[in-house]
């Protein structure tokens, strides 16, 4: 199960609306073909390793899948079809698909048939792979991030002369990791106008660019054309976020001609990030990634407006005059895992 998992991060980034899924097939306990999804559209894992296998399974094959077979038919026929169309008697599965149409279905359709089924083997990994699906299939809204990088005290800046960077390059590495992952990447117009970031994903890779929001109530980058993510090659690919209560039309003009685009919110200020992500949801967008500072962050914590939250912690400390990026929330993190990235930690793990 663990290449399994291995194979199924081949594809990170890429499966979306579906989920990353790998799958192997051994054989006296020696592995004999692998398979993975490597797209919407493209076979499911499980069908690949039958296809990489080219025969038929031997009598003791098992198959090893991160994710429950799907049973109904979408853009490719149901892979419990081609499992026991091979031959396969048993199969071991990480996590059960959160998909009321599968959700168990594909298992007993599988036991039905004499097929023997052992789930739950590095399960919660398994699940982990797939937060964003998983949330956007149960929830129908997008899997809302937050990301922030600290010092020990909290803060998101440093000592003057101590220069910007708090993190080391093996978070940055892991943050554009993260960039990759999610369909979208939010930020505040005072972070767009004080950092000028680029929010694309860079790595070994090359570059990619997910939907970049400025979540700027009052429109205050209205004007700013030295601004990257107004400027740049992916520029089609940002979206300003405002309150209708505050757009002027000399600013909406503004945006139109240099083709930025602009989501005009009915609503206030309490409701602002609620609206956001309600016409995320609408739009199909199934997770953003918030790369909060101090005031963004401590809002959405305030209004139980994010799910997630990944938390780098470097170990320094900060400004002293600046505000804490939680300013005193409580932070109640289920399923909370704290893992070494470089000399940082990081600490992740469902909110609310």
């Amino acid at each position: 199960m663990r290449r399994a998992l291995e194979l199924a991060r081949q594809a990170w980034g890429r499966t979306q609306p579906n989920p990353m899924v790998g799958a192997v097939i051994t054989e006296g306990g020696k592995i004999v073909a692998e398979g993975f999804h490597a797209k919407a559209g493209d076979p499911h894992a499980e069908v690949m390793a039958l296809r990489t296998l080219g025969r038929q399974p031997a009598a003791d094959a098992i198959l090893h899948v991160t994710l429950e077979p799907c049973c109904t038919h979408g853009r490719t026929p149901p892979c419990v079809d081609a499992i026991l169309a091979s031959g396969i008697r048993t199969v071991v599965v990480g996590a059960r698909d959160p998909n009321p149409a599968h959700a168990g279905h594909g298992l007993d359709l599988l036991r039905a048939k004499g097929v023997a089924v052992v789930e739950g083997v590095l399960g919660d990994e398994c699940a982990e792979l797939n937060l964003i699906f998983n949330h956007w299939i149960v929830h129908g809204s997008p899997l809302v991030a937050i990301k922030v990088a600290s010092t020990l005290d909290g803060k998101l800046t440093l000592p003057a002369g101590q220069g910007r960077a708090i993190i080391g390059p093996e978070s940055r590495t892991y943050v554009h990791r993260l960039r990759r992952l999610f369909p979208a990447i939010a930020v505040s117009a005072d972070t767009a106008l004080s950092d000028n970031p680029r929010l694309t994903a860079r790595g070994d890779e090359g570059e990619s660019c997910p939907v970049r929001f400025v979540l700027d109530r009052h429109f205050k980058t209205a004007g700013r054309t030295g601004l990257n993510l107004f400027q740049d090659a992916h520029r089609t690919r940002t979206i300003v976020v405002g309150l209708g209560s505050a757009a002027k039309k000399s600013d909406l003009a503004w945006y139109e001609a240099e083709g930025i685009k602009v989501w005009v919110l009915v609503g206030d200020e309490d409701s602002f990030l609620k609206v956001w992500a309600e016409r995320c949801a609408q739009e199909k967008i199934s997770g953003v990634l918030v790369e909060a500072g101090p005031r963004l962050a401590s809002a959405m914590l305030s209004a139980g407006s994010a799910d997630y939250l990944y938390a780098f912690v470097a170990p320094r400390t900060g400004d002293a005059e600046a505000p804490s990026w939680h300013d005193g929330v409580a932070l109640p993190v289920g399923g909370l895992r704290t893992s070494l990235v470089g000399s940082d930690a990081l600490y992740q793990g469902h909110l609310g």
